[in-house]
């Protein structure tokens, strides 16, 4: 038996994790439909606060934007590191670039213990022998727990710029399990030769170098990494190589640059005895560098299997636009794990093999005919990477559009039948036991379901609003959002205006799939030439259009509710009626004497077309 009582849910950012009134609902829709007005009278509760989860101090200031945090606005980053693999410590160096949108004087700068702050110096002007001079000064900070406070000799005033530099050394948190958990990860490839890097997204940057850890505040001029490593190694970083620099002491600092805001968990290191190879994309704005860093003894290997990128470049330049970083260049970087989307340095770790690690997570098979780290990964320069969400509650951005992109390659690769069985196996990995959508400002993700759940949403948004219209919403996201920070609730109010086609796509739609774990149920039924319709198992004021299809006839796209609604239907025996299997929901037909016993109220629907 369902639980048919509707929630209502709060969608703001920020916003307390009780129920809340929903908003109000399209007057196109109101106009279309005469609704009952019964309201249903229990409430069930799948909220993500139901968890008991209980977070702390710490907690929220890595996960908001408080007072420290605010006033200031990072432009650049500058990193220096030379990791010791015997000890397995590094000693590093980082300048911050920001200015002031506010006054303020007080700066929050995050870097994880064990690492230890040796001193902090920032650019010091004063008026000396009759001009303006600019000077390094030490200035002091604090610790607690995570967190540097950092005091300026003076306060700023908005408008005005300025550089920290942070040097720093210690034993960085080793990563136990990357990418899952994360950390800097120390090991030896197969022959025997070091082969270093970090993992580090939700864990954050600051597990390995000082940063304003929140994807938030991105560096709008983006940022150098300086590598240095014994002379036998190569060290890779995320852009372009700028030089390398041979030191007397038999090492080498290769120098990176990016050029376009990055998040700072994508700002990474990979170290190891790898080999080069290049090749050129004619993308649709010119010629793309793509290059590979491999483990040398893979190299032939990886020559054949890599043939899969200019394949997916085409293929998402098509659907999504351009690759976002052409300043940068594309890159796989052979990674010591499975993969991470590391902007213009993508990890690679899926041992050229097809699949997720040769396994089809759909269970369909239509996976194992592309390299899962390849597309999914890369699905990321878009959506993670170019479009960043402000809070890691609303990672469902990245992860489920970027599942989805798994759905539009399988579709260029294999058809849109293939398409479609591959995003409807995906819902097996669901598990519905909390939100997609996490609490805010606490560093917290929500359930691992944003993943096929949010890739499931999206498939259900495509059909809803027909597949030319969700092209050019994809297109047009891309195109509006680039290199933007967003909110959930940003990219849902982009969606549902979109176009007049997207106003069939009710807000209400992203509440049941993001912010409940119900998954809607159409109940449905004929009696005396009248279709009844209504979604159980919902929000209260579900609008969710739905097709259903009868064996023989046009399938009829109509506008169901979480009220009774009454369609005209000639075919007054009981068809065999079935909801179209790309909506992600359940289908639970009435006879005419379960509908006689529901007494459904008096209400008339109209077929959208």
């Amino acid at each position: 038996m369902h639980n048919i009582a509707c929630e209502r849910v709060d969608r703001t950012p920020g916003g307390p994790s009780r129920i809340e009134v929903a908003d109000t609902f399209a007057d196109m829709f109101r106009k279309a439909l005469a609704l009952s007005m019964v309201l249903v009278g229990a409430v069930a509760h799948a909220q993500l606060g139901d968890g008991q989860q209980t977070f702390t101090h710490a907690d929220t200031l890595r996960g908001s934007i408080g007072p420290y945090r605010a006033w200031w606005n990072v432009v650049g980053y500058d990193v220096t590191v030379r990791p010791d693999f015997e000890t397995r410590s590094i000693v590093g160096r980082t300048i911050i670039a920001f200015d002031a949108v506010e006054a303020g004087g007080r700066m929050q700068i995050d870097l994880q213990q064990p690492l230890v702050v040796d001193s902090i110096v920032t650019d010091f002007a004063e008026f000396k022998d009759g001009a303006i001079a600019v000077s390094y000064k030490t200035i002091p900070f604090s610790r607690e727990e995570n967190v540097i406070w950092v005091d300026l000799p003076q306060a700023m005033k908005k408008g005005e710029a300025t550089t920290i530099t942070i040097s720093y050394h210690g034993v960085p948190r080793t990563a136990r399990n990357p990418p899952w958990d994360g950390g800097w990860i120390w090991k030896k490839d197969e022959q025997g030769n070091p082969w270093m890097s970090v993992a580090c997204q939700g864990l954050g940057a600051s597990v390995w170098y000082p940063c304003k850890d929140t994807q938030s505040d991105e560096p709008e001029y983006g940022a150098n990494l300086h590598i240095t490593v014994p002379d036998s190694l190569q060290a890779i970083g995320n852009g372009r190589l700028r030089n390398k620099q041979k030191n007397s002491d038999g090492t080498t600092t290769w120098n990176w640059q990016v050029k376009n805001p990055i998040n700072t968990y994508n700002l990474v290191p990979y170290i190891g005895k790898y080999a080069h190879f290049h090749e050129d994309f004619v993308g649709v704005k010119g010629p793309l560098d793509l290059d590979y860093w491999v483990l040398a003894f893979n190299e032939a290997k990886a020559r054949e299997h890599f043939k899969q990128v200019p394949l997916m470049l085409k293929c998402f330049e098509e659907w999504l636009g351009p690759y976002p970083f052409y300043e940068d260049g594309y890159k796989l970087v052979e990674a010591p794990h499975l993969g991470m989307e590391h902007q213009s340095a993508v990890a690679y770790g899926n041992k050229y093999q097809n699949g997720y690690l040769g396994m089809d997570l759909s269970g369909t098979g239509r996976g194992l005919l592309w390299d899962f780290i390849i597309i999914h990964e890369s699905g990321h320069e878009w959506f993670g990477n170019s479009i960043t969400t402000a809070d890691i509650a609303d990672m469902w951005v990245h992860e489920g559009i970027t599942q989805y992109t798994e759905v539009i390659y399988t579709e260029c690769q294999q058809g849109k039948e293939a398409a479609e069985e591959y995003v409807i196996g995906l819902r097996d990995k669901i598990g519905n036991r909390s939100p997609v959508i996490g609490p805010y400002g606490v560093n917290q993700e929500g359930n691992g379901d944003m993943y096929p759940k949010g890739a499931n949403l999206m498939h259900t948004i495509r059909h809803i609003v027909g597949d030319s219209t969700f092209k050019a919403m994809l297109l047009e996201m891309n195109r509006r959002f680039y290199h933007k920070v967003v909110t959930s609730a940003e990219i849902e109010e982009f969606m549902v205006n979109f176009n007049v086609r997207t106003g069939l796509l009710d807000r209400s739609v992203f509440d049941q799939y993001l912010r409940t774990t119900q998954i809607p149920v159409l109940e449905w039924g004929i009696r005396k030439g009248t279709l009844w319709t209504r979604w159980t198992n919902c929000v209260p004021d579900l609008m969710l259009p739905v097709i259903l299809n009868q064996k023989g006839e046009f399938p009829v796209l109509m506008l169901a509710t979480s009220n009774w609604g009454a369609f005209p239907y000639a075919d007054k025996k009981q068809p065999r009626l079935e909801a179209d299997r790309n909506w992600y929901i359940e289908s639970k037909p009435l006879s005419k004497r379960e509908l006689r016993r529901r007494k459904p109220h008096i209400g008339r629907g109209t077929p959208l077309f």
